[in-house]
């Protein structure tokens, strides 16, 4: 039952994951401009993202434009387009995985080992799709920070941290618990149940009802009565627990 609560509770943590990765990918807030020196003057605001720049000035609304060229971007945002793309992948397979494995679905329904080997490769995906949105999103924060305490640039080619990484470096976090949640369990034994057999309880006579009842001796407890003495107090339980039985015929 805690088990199950467990692999729901993770699928949810996935799909937010899931959702922040597509919101991250998507938004053009990965760098803006920073209002620093004569900046503040000009009152203009400047997004960059994966897809499109963004202008922004005071009383005109904003507008995007598609980049026209992947050459055009720089190394870590060229880089971030593919990890972004192949996070939104992994997470997506990771869950659709996952939904397999769980106690609810009727796949793999008498196999807990199976349903097991199914989350935990799906808490795999889950982890190389929180990798693959740290990376970029790391990647790019540290250039944004390089550049702006550079002093051979000029104040209006300084960028500040976006929005965009910060909900990046959330999703990343979800997808890790996401990923957790479903590799940490206690792997099932794959040695069946068994049952242990008494040599006694194999024995099967066939008694004639005019006969007195024959009795099944023990091999151990025959072995414990000879080897100890007449008067000892086993000797006396074993008697009476054979004179009982004849008692009772």
């Amino acid at each position: 039952m805690i088990q199950g609560t467990t692999d729901i509770a993770a699928m949810c943590v996935g799909f937010l994951g899931l959702f922040g990765a597509a919101a991250t990918t998507g938004m053009p807030m990965w760098k803006v401009t920073a209002f620093i020196g004569e900046n503040i003057i000009v009152m203009e605001t400047r997004w960059e993202g994966l897809w499109m720049n963004c202008y922004r000035q005071a009383n005109i609304r904003m507008q995007c434009k598609v980049y026209d060229s992947l050459l055009f971007l720089p190394p870590e945002l060229q880089a971030a387009r593919g990890l972004m793309c192949c996070s939104l992948a992994l997470s997506g397979l990771g869950l659709f995985v996952a939904f397999a494995g769980l106690r609810c679905v009727t796949c793999f329904q008498a196999n807990d080992r199976s349903k097991t080997i199914i989350l935990m490769v799906a808490g795999a995906m889950q982890l190389s799709a929180s990798f693959c949105v740290f990376i970029p999103v790391s990647w790019t924060g540290h250039v944004i920070i390089r550049d702006f305490y550079n002093p051979l640039l000029i104040d209006a080619q300084r960028r500040e941290l976006g929005e965009a990484l910060y909900i990046g470096w959330v999703t990343g976090a979800v997808l890790f618990v996401s990923a957790m949640l479903f590799i940490c369990r206690k792997f099932p034994s794959d040695k069946g149940s068994f049952n242990i057999y008494h040599p006694v309880n194999l024995l099967h006579y066939k008694q004639d009802p005019n006969q007195a009842p024959m009795m099944r001796y023990h091999p151990l407890s025959m072995i414990t009565s000879l080897s100890t003495p007449p008067n000892s107090f086993s000797t006396h339980t074993v008697i009476q627990s054979y004179s009982s039985r004849y008692d009772r015929s």
